[in-house]
């Protein structure tokens, strides 16, 4: 199987177990979705979404790339989990 593929299935797996969490989201596969819309958190770096991501793919997500990746779509997200992995290695 292909890297972006299986990359881009975990990513929705976990997206659709947060998304959930939220009535008012809509399934716009949008990142941003995985936090509530009509209250997003002040800081997403640390939480549950992007720790469940950290630990799926065995990445660190800083600040800085946690505003990124809650601003993409998920295949720009799963995009963009691969570079990141590719410069941990």
């Amino acid at each position: 199987m292909d890297t972006y593929k299986t990359t881009y299935e975990i990513l929705h797996k976990i997206y659709d177990k947060y998304r959930r969490r939220y009535s008012e989201n809509s399934d716009s596969k949008q990142m941003c979705c995985m936090w509530s819309t009509s209250d997003p958190p002040d800081i997403i770096e640390g939480t549950e979404p992007f720790c469940d991501i950290e630990n799926a793919f065995n990445i660190f997500i800083d600040d800085e790339e946690a505003l990124d990746l809650y601003d993409m779509h998920l295949d720009e997200a799963a995009k963009r989990i691969i570079e990141i992995k590719k410069r941990k290695c």
